[in-house]
């Protein structure tokens, strides 16, 4: 090996270094690890959302859903796939602020929110919302409940 080859490999050794520790410092200081679980004070590891999580503690749906029954899909694939999506604009939204006052969902996260609720409320609203679940103009359930699982009470 030459020199400017050993110096190269340091150089890059020292790079890889510096990203793994600020990542893993991160990680950690992020509490990273409690979003692997289900426990709804994952949700409130920021600020930003302890208004949501208190609201939430309050709901009707407290004793019957956690934040992941009604924000993440149920089987296994699409589910993982949302979490590292909303993991990425997390992350990016507090490392940068650049997210928006109040929190507000995600078309994406929105068309999850609505199958949850059909996935447990659909035989009890199916002839109301029967055809209209994937129109762009349907009624979505937290158009009328949008205190049910968390927010302020109308």
């Amino acid at each position: 090996m030459t020199y400017f080859s050993n110096k190269a490999l340091v150089f890059g050794a020292v790079v890889l270094g510096v990203l793994l520790g600020l990542g893993l410092f991160t990680f950690i200081y992020a509490e990273g690890f409690s979003y692997f679980t289900t426990d709804p004070k994952a949700c409130a590891n920021c600020h930003i959302m302890n208004s949501e999580y208190d609201s939430w503690v309050k709901s009707s749906h407290h004793i019957a859903a956690t934040c992941v029954d009604c924000h993440l899909p149920h089987s296994l694939i699409p589910k993982l796939a949302a979490k590292a999506l909303n993991g990425y604009h997390h992350s990016k939204g507090f490392t940068f602020q650049d997210f928006h006052e109040p929190i507000m969902i995600k078309p994406h996260n929105a068309r999850i929110l609505q199958q949850a609720c059909l996935g447990c409320h659909g035989g009890l609203v199916h002839d109301i919302v029967a055809g209209s679940t994937t129109d762009a103009h349907a009624v979505k359930c937290v158009h009328c409940h949008s205190s049910v699982g968390h927010g302020p009470l109308r």
